[in-house]
This record gives structure tokens, sequence and C-alpha cells, in this order.
């Protein structure tokens, strides 16, 4: 039997044979792209400058890959704007599983809140895996009269405005750790913004600020006594310190935020790639020499599947979101 239709129907099922004809082909294009990769060298592009936490947990990482995919993995770093700089150049990657984003989960949880940008993480990115994490340490200068976090709160709320605590900068995590420690304790502190961590901790430890939230930095000052260790910013306490209670421990609820680090993949980038990379991160992680490296970051090797990564994402999200209006932080 014959069927006629009419034109505008036959140019319909004309574009959708064709819509279907390339669909197919960009799926066997894509599983042929996953059985051969990586086929050249995965640049890693990292929203830090060499020498930070971020950029050498990357390349203690990408030392690993190397080895198990056969393939060099480089690093490239791409400061500025939080780690955004870094995200957008992998939004703009070609999506073929050689081009990947390391950076603290704020990137995606937190800089939507501060930061004007034309990209967003949560859509723009594919999120690959957990990489580790570090936790905070509540350090105060060697000067400082309180024993703890409980002394700490007494002194603040006698003294409304007059203690100070360093940062990181504006919008970084050691800060909104210390703006979750204010926030769970209800203390007015004065914050004193740095450029990075580490002249935070220089004028911790010279006794121009009260304490700072740091990121782990500070264990070489905490042994030889050069500063205190007030209280573990975290949910649980410290493999490192486990003697030390956690503000939540000691009456505080609440205050508790790890930095979190992970790998993002362009979107489009084939499923079967980010499972594949998710598990050689997985193996990476459990390596003793990996373990033993970031250890001496003050960091943990911690792996996720990306479904766990993905829920971390969003739950971080969700607080730091909130905190950030709620304390009404900005950036410069």
């Amino acid at each position: 039997m014959d069927f006629h239709f009419p034109a505008a129907v036959r140019r319909s099922l004309v574009r959708a044979a064709i819509g279907m004809g390339m669909l197919g082909a960009a799926c066997a294009l894509q599983a042929q792209t996953a059985a051969n990769w990586p086929a050249k060298p995965i640049r890693v592009v990292v929203g830090f400058a060499p020498g930070g936490s971020t950029d050498v947990m990357a390349r203690i990482l990408s030392q690993a890959l190397s080895e198990s995919l056969g393939q060099p993995v480089v690093i490239d770093n791409k400061p500025g704007a939080s780690g955004n700089i870094a995200a957008s150049e992998v939004v703009r990657a070609a999506p073929d599983g050689h081009t990947f984003l390391i950076a603290p989960t704020s990137v995606e949880t937190a800089n939507p809140s501060l930061f004007k940008s034309s990209i967003l993480p949560s859509r723009d990115l594919t999120p690959v895996a957990s990489v580790g994490r570090t936790q905070m340490y509540l350090v105060a200068k060697p000067q400082m009269v309180a024993k703890d976090a409980r002394d700490l709160v007494a002194l603040a709320k006698a003294r409304p405005g007059t203690l100070s605590y360093a940062s990181a900068g504006a919008g970084t995590p050691p800060h909104l750790a210390c703006e979750l420690f204010k926030q769970a304790t209800g203390t007015y502190i004065t914050h004193i913004p740095y450029r990075g961590a580490a002249p935070a901790l220089q004028d911790v430890l010279s006794g121009q600020a009260d304490f700072v939230c740091d990121p782990g930095i500070a264990f070489p000052h905490i042994r030889t006594g050069k500063v205190k260790l007030l209280g573990i910013v975290s949910a649980k306490r410290s493999p490192f310190f486990p003697d030390v209670p956690t503000v939540g421990e000691q009456g505080f609820p609440g205050a508790n935020l790890d930095i979190w680090f992970g790998m993002w993949a362009p979107n489009g980038t084939s499923p079967d790639i980010v499972a594949r990379m998710n598990r050689e991160i997985g193996k990476a992680l459990s390596q003793a020499a990996v373990k033993s490296r970031y250890g001496d970051l003050g960091a943990e090797p911690i792996a996720m599947d990306t479904a766990e990564f993905r829920k971390l994402l969003v739950n971080e999200g969700t607080l730091l979101s909130g905190l950030i209006k709620e304390q009404k932080i900005v950036v410069d």
C-alpha cells in the first residue's frame, strides 16, 4: 500500500530522520572516544597559584594518574576569582575527556553567591569525583588567654568587636568557616582579610590578629607551641590532633566547615570517561604514597563515587548560600 503525506509532514519526517542519524553518530563517536581514552596528554586546570594546597594536591594526584592512565597529566594553573577563571576555561574546553578542573568545592557551592559570573558550575560543568579534604582549625595567637573555643567565645562576648580574626580573603573557605563560627556562637568579631592563608597565619603568629580558621598550614607552629589550637572547626575530630575537641563538642554545634576538593569535566564528556576517571582517582587515593603526601599537607585522600560527590555539592551549596545571605558576605 502506498502512503502519501502532505509536504509539511514529509519535511518533518526528514528532519526527524536526520536528527536521529546525527544523534546516533554522536553516540557512536562518544563510545569510540571512551574506548580509546586517553588518546593524548590530559590537562588539569587548577584555579590557584603553584604551591598552594589545591595545586599541590592536584600535582600529587596527577603523578598517580599519569602512571595508571599511561598518558601525562599536566597541571595548568589559571589563578583568579577564587577559581572562576579556571572553571570558565574548562567550560569552554572540548568535552573529549582530555581537560578537567580541580578546585575547592566552593567554586560551585559559594562562588555563585559571591561573584557575578556568566558561568554556573552546577549547570555548566559535570562533577567527576572528590579528590580529598582538609579540615579547619581554630588557631589563636600565642598571647591568647583563651585555652579553648569556650574561653574564646566568652572573651568575644565580654568585649564585642574588639577581637579580630584573619582570613585567606573575603569569600574563601577559611573566611566562611570563621563566619559559621560567629553565627554558631552569636559573637561579633572583626574580620581582617589577607591575600592567602599564609599571610593570614603570619599575622596571627605575630599577634596582629587574634585567631584564624586555618586549613592545615599551621601544623608545624601548633606542634612547636608558636600558636594555640583551640578547637576543630569540623563535624569530626582531626586524625592529626585526635585529642582536641571540635567546636561542636565544646557547646557550639553548627560551627563546622571542611574544605573539600573535587574534579569536574566539561559538559558533554562521555559518562564512560567520567566513570573511568572516578575509578582511577579512587585507586590513586588508596595508594600509601599518596596518603603520606596528603598527610604532609594536613589533608585526607577521601574518595567518593560521582553520586556521593554530587550530594556533597548540593548540601554544601545550601549551607553556604544561606550563610552568605544571612551574614551579608561580599567580596571586593
